[in-house]
């Protein structure tokens, strides 16, 4: 099938825009999107999709039947925000105390719905169906994906694709690599139990702070000593909380932090070192403590033949020196899940821009991105799509 996309959407633009800073200014938090699913859900029905909703909690899909046989092809957006106070100023701010879109996935969203809007006046034309999956609850671990492919919304599905706009990329170039690309996500709490006292007598005491103290510093030995250094790998601690006064010995400390991995057999032996780890530095001074080690999003790891149309189809699109390898990012994504159950791949399309003051990372209060990327998203879909449908 051949038709001018580029050019239909680069005519909607500005209604790309208008959706993404509706959803921008009206955020709902990971599993609360009961307003922006409606949102979502009006617009597609009115483009006579197939449309239902509530799969797995508040995410929505919605079907495209093509006029020839063919297979189906799932594309997925995620749509929910982060409890993070806007600070930008702009007339599109959000309008919701506490809440925001400081990872783009209003931009997502706004994103797949062009898509569908494109695709869906070209139904008789499309050689096998779309799927377009609109996702809740993406932020917060279990995360959205799981619920929703339990729910069964993979079912006939031949190949997935997805897309993250990334402000650290500059617009106008695209990323993916084959294999793992974003990593695996594991969260861990420890609670030291030491015994509290004057802090002019320590030596009646267990210091629960010296006992954190020393565990956050022994914690950076397992990537540095138990692990292959070309392994890519991280053990951060974000929290320490102990004590409350100048001259009292902290009964308890407690440690919050985060474990990164690529490899699966890598992200077993930092959970049991770490495991060892705790246990031992407790015991050398003599203080208990309790270990909560929570698993979380697995790698996405992009399936071969996949990545591999990514870079075989879209020099033509974009321009051969736009469209590079992905390094490792350390960040987590559910969508790890959908490539675990089918073949597909995870994307990047570049929407920072220095001179216009798109600079801030993602998750900060000052987040915001080039809204021209979006147009580059959508091509990337649509050029993705069609050719698997036309040329797998």
């Amino acid at each position: 099938m051949n038709f001018d996309y580029e050019k239909q959407l680069d005519q909607m633009f500005a209604e790309m825009v208008a959706w993404r800073r509706h959803l921008h200014q009206n955020p709902e938090l990971s599993f609360h999107e009961i307003n922006t699913a409606k949102f979502i859900a009006g617009q597609l029905n009115s483009w006579g999709l197939e449309v239902t909703e509530k799969v797995g909690g508040h995410g929505l899909t919605a079907l495209l039947q093509g006029g020839n046989p063919g297979p189906t092809v799932a594309l997925r957006a995620d749509m929910d925000a982060l409890p993070i106070q806007d600070e930008k100023n702009c007339p599109y701010t959000s309008k919701v105390t506490g809440v925001m879109h400081a990872c783009g996935h209003d931009a997502h969203t706004a994103t797949l719905l062009a898509v569908a809007k494109i695709l869906s006046k070209q139904r008789t034309q499309i050689s096998g169906n779309v799927l377009f999956i609109f996702q809740h609850g993406e932020e917060i671990s279990p995360g959205g994906a799981k619920s929703m492919i339990e729910a069964g919304v993979l079912q006939g599905v031949d190949v997935i694709y997805g897309v993250h706009l990334w402000t650290p990329f500059p617009i106008g170039e695209v990323y993916c690599a084959t294999g793992p690309i974003m990593a695996a996500v594991d969260d861990f709490t420890v609670e030291i139990h030491g015994k509290g006292g004057h802090g002019g007598l320590p030596h009646n005491t267990i210091d629960s702070i010296v006992v954190g103290s020393h565990l956050v510093v022994n914690l950076q030995s397992i990537v540095s000593r138990s692990i292959n250094p070309i392994e890519p790998c991280v053990i951060s601690v974000g929290t320490v909380q102990a004590g409350g006064s100048f001259n009292v010995i902290a009964e308890r400390c407690l440690i919050k932090g985060t474990v990164r991995s690529f490899n699966a057999q890598i992200r077993v032996l930092l959970e049991e070192r770490l495991r060892q780890i705790t246990a031992q530095t407790c015991s050398m001074f003599g203080a208990e403590y309790t270990l909560e080690y929570k698993s979380g999003y697995p790698s996405v790891v992009n399936h071969p033949e996949e990545a591999e149309r990514f870079f075989t189809v879209n020099p033509v699109l974009f321009g051969i020196e736009h469209v590079k390898k992905s390094p490792h990012l350390m960040v987590g994504e559910d969508y790890g899940y959908y490539l675990q159950q089918i073949k597909g791949c995870f994307m990047l399309v570049g929407a920072g821009n220095e001179q216009e003051g798109f600079i801030y990372p993602h998750h900060h209060p000052k987040f915001d991105l080039d809204e021209r990327s979006m147009l580059n998203s959508a091509k990337l879909l649509i050029n993705m799509t069609l050719d698997y449908q036309n040329n797998r």
